[in-house]
C-alpha cells in the first residue's frame, strides 16, 4: 500500500472515532462508560479496574511502606537525620576486626561481557571450599564449583527457586521473611502454605512441627535460619533431626542470610548451616542460600549463591537466562578472595563481638525504657529484636493519649521522632485481606533492627525513651523530634526538645 493511501484510510478511521470528554480515550461507539453509574459501579471493584492487567497491590511490602510513610515526614530529604531501626541491612563501614572493602574494582576483559548464568566458575569453586572447609571436614561427600549457583541477590535466588519446583504442597512457617509469601504467590507450579508457630515458646520451629508438615503431604518447606524476624536460630542438634526426618521426603529450602550473626558460642566464629547435616551433597534435597549481602555487609553488591545437588543447580543456572539475567562479573570476581576460609573465620569473629555489643546495648536500653520480655526475647542470631509491645511495665493508663499496644501505632507515634521501625503484621501473611488486623498474632509485635551504626542505635533508642515518657504523661506534647510547640500567636516558635538518656537531638 502506498504511504497516500495509508494517510487517506488513517484519516477516515479518525475521523469516525468519538473522543471522551477528557480527550484520553477514542472509541468507535459515541457512548462512554463514564456517563453510566452502573458501569462506574463495576469499575470501582478492584478487579475491574482500568489497569486491571497490574497489580497496585503489590508494591506495598512491609519496609517499603514503612520507608513510603516517614518520607511524609522528611526522612527521604535528610536521612541522616533519622534513626533507620527497620532496615534489614548491616552497617557497611569498616569495623575494628574485619578485613577492609575495595573502594574501587578492577574491571578484566572478562567482566566487560556477559557472564555464564550460574556465575564464574573461580567464585563457585570458592564458594564450594569454604562450605567443605566450614562444614563438611572429613565427611566423604564434598561440594565442588557443579554444586554453586552465582546468583543476583537473595530475592533473585529465592525466584530461580520457586521457578524450578515442581507441582508440590510448599510450607512456610510465620513469623518470618515479609517477601517470601510476595515472591511465592508469582509461582503457580506449587501451592504456598503458610503455618503460624506459637507464641507461647518464642515463635520456635519444633521437629514435630515439620513432622506435621510431612503428614499432610507438604514435600517443599523454607525457612530461614537463624530467623528473621525473632533473630533465633535452631539448635544443631534439632536442624540435624529435622534434615533426618526430612531425607528422601521433602525438599528444605534454608535461607542462612544471617548465618553470621550467631552469639551462642562466645563470638568465636562459628556458623550453623544445614550443609553440616547432608549425607550426600548430590543426593539430599538440601537447598541452602546465603551470600555477601548481610554476613559481608555488601548488600549493594548483589552477589549471593545457592548450594545443593548439582542436577538442581545446573537447573537453576539455566533459569537465569530468563529470569535476571546472572550476577554482574567484576563483582564476583572481586569476591574470589573474600572466602578464603581463615580470612571469613577471622571476619566471623569480628562481626559477631561487634553486633553482639550493639544488640546488649539496645536490650539494655529497652529495658530501662520498660519493656521486659523475659529471656527469650533475647536473640541469639541475626540484627533484629522481635519487640512485644505488650510487656512495657508499668502499662499505659488507660485512656493515654499515645496508644503503643500494637505495631502500628507505635510506628505512627515513632515517626515524630524520627525514628523508624516494621510493624509486626508484615511479617505475618497479609492479614491486611485475610482478617481483621487486631486478630493477627502479630499484631501486638515490632521489629526492631541493630543493623544500623552505633549512633542510629542511641538516637534511636532516645526516640522510643521519649515516646514512652509521653505516652505516661511525663513530657509535654510537643516534646519530639519534628514539632514544636506553637507560640501564643499561632507561629511556630523553636523549642529545645526533651533529652532522651542524658542526650539532646534536634
Amino acid at each position: 500500500m502506498s504511504s497516500s493511501a495509508s494517510g487517506r484510510r488513517v484519516s477516515t478511521l479518525r475521523s469516525n472515532l468519538h473522543t471522551s470528554a477528557d480527550g484520553r480515550r477514542f472509541s468507535l461507539y459515541a457512548e462512554d462508560e463514564r456517563s453510566s453509574s452502573s458501569h462506574q459501579n463495576l469499575r470501582a471493584h478492584q478487579s475491574h479496574r482500568v489497569h486491571a492487567g497490574l497489580d497496585p497491590n503489590r508494591a506495598s511490602t512491609g519496609v517499603i511502606w514503612v520507608t513510603e510513610q516517614a518520607s511524609k515526614h522528611g526522612y527521604l530529604d535528610e536521612p541522616e537525620k533519622w534513626a533507620n531501626l527497620g532496615q534489614g541491612a548491616p552497617e557497611v563501614d569498616h569495623i575494628e576486626g574485619c578485613f577492609e572493602r575495595p573502594d574501587s574494582i578492577p574491571i578484566s576483559s572478562a567482566g566487560r561481557e556477559y557472564g555464564p548464568t550460574a556465575g564464574i566458575k573461580s567464585l563457585r569453586a570458592a564458594v564450594a571450599n569454604l562450605y567443605n572447609d566450614d562444614y563438611r571436614k572429613g565427611k566423604d561427600s564434598q561440594y565442588t564449583w557443579e554444586n554453586v549457583c552465582i546468583v543476583p541477590g537473595g530475592r533473585a535466588g529465592l525466584i530461580r527457586i520457586a521457578a524450578v519446583l515442581g507441582n508440590a504442597y510448599l510450607g512456610f512457617f510465620i513469623p518470618d521473611y515479609t517477601a517470601y509469601n510476595e515472591m511465592l504467590s508469582l509461582f503457580r507450579n506449587f501451592v504456598a502454605i503458610p503455618s503460624p508457630l506459637s507464641a507461647a515458646d518464642g515463635y520456635h520451629i519444633h521437629v514435630d512441627k515439620i513432622a506435621e508438615e510431612l503428614a499432610r503431604g507438604t514435600s517443599v518447606i523454607l525457612t530461614s535460619n537463624p530467623r528473621n524476624p525473632t533473630g533465633h536460630a535452631l539448635h544443631p542438634d534439632e536442624l540435624a533431626l529435622i534434615q533426618d526426618i526430612c531425607r528422601d521426603r521433602a525438599t528444605l529450602i534454608f535461607d542462612e542470610f544471617y548465618a553470621g550473626y550467631s552469639y551462642s558460642t562466645d563470638c568465636d566464629g562459628s556458623t550453623i548451616s544445614a550443609a553440616t547435616n547432608v549425607i550426600d551433597v548430590d543426593q539430599d534435597d538440601v537447598i541452602i542460600i546465603d551470600g555477601l549481602t548481610k554476613r559481608f555487609r555488601l548488600p549493594g553488591w548483589r552477589v549471593a549463591w545457592i548450594v545443593g545437588p548439582k542436577e538442581f543447580i545446573k537447573a537453576l543456572g539455566s533459569s537465569g537466562s530468563y529470569l535476571d539475567g546472572g550476577t554482574n562479573v567484576p563483582f564476583q570476581e572481586a569476591a574470589v578472595s573474600m572466602l578464603e576460609p581463615a580470612k571469613v573465620k577471622q571476619e566471623m569473629q569480628a562481626l559477631q563481638r561487634h553486633f553482639k555489643m550493639k544488640r546488649d546495648y539496645v536490650l539494655k536500653r529497652l529495658r530501662e525504657i520498660g519493656f521486659n520480655a523475659g529471656d527469650q526475647a533475647v536473640p541469639d542470631s541475626t540484627f533484629y529484636i522481635w519487640l512485644d509491645l505488650t510487656t512495657l511495665d508499668p502499662p499505659l493508663a488507660k485512656g493515654s493519649a499515645i496508644d503503643l499496644s500494637n505495631g502500628l501505632s507505635f510506628f505512627e507515634a515513632l515517626l515524630q521522632e524520627k525514628v523508624m521501625c516494621v510493624p509486626g503484621i508484615f511479617f505475618d501473611l497479609n492479614p491486611a485481606k485475610r482478617r481483621d488486623l487486631f486478630d493477627s498474632p502479630c499484631h501486638h509485635f515490632v521489629r526492631i533492627s541493630y543493623g544500623p551504626k552505633m549512633e542510629a542505635l542511641k538516637m534511636g533508642l532516645d526516640g522510643i525513651e521519649r515516646v514512652v515518657k509521653r505516652a505516661r504523661g511525663e513530657l509535654g506534647q510537643y516534646d519530639s523530634a519534628i514539632h514544636d510547640e506553637p507560640a501564643d500567636d499561632g507561629s511556630q516558635s523553636p523549642k529545645t526538645k526533651s533529652k532522651g538518656h542524658g542526650e539532646q537531638h534536634n
